[in-house]
């Protein structure tokens, strides 16, 4: 449920970025893109985790899975990085 929640926050993220598309232009779509791309790849491997989480539990050693903890976890730092550079110095479109 935790990937479905982050899945969504991500999609809402999107569209925030959306919304600064008519205020910072074009890059503002580099936003929207990276949101959209990093919810589509969690919702793609959805299937493989949740089938990785049931063969753990059923065996009693499930082991965290830190590859895509940690590809999350960078995927938000550049999204930030870039939201950030996007407020801070990108000129507001008159």
């Amino acid at each position: 449920m935790a990937w479905g929640r982050t899945t969504l926050s991500l999609t809402v993220a999107a569209a925030v970025f959306l919304r600064w598309m008519p205020h910072h232009g074009w890059f503002a779509a580099t936003l929207v893109a990276a949101s959209v791309m990093t919810s589509a790849a969690i919702n793609l491997t959805r299937k493989r985790r949740f089938h990785r989480a049931i063969n753990g539990i059923n065996d009693e050693a499930m082991t965290p899975d830190v590859r895509s903890i940690a590809a999350l976890a960078a995927s938000v730092v550049v999204l930030a990085s870039l939201g950030i550079f996007t407020v801070l110095l990108i000129p507001v479109a008159q």
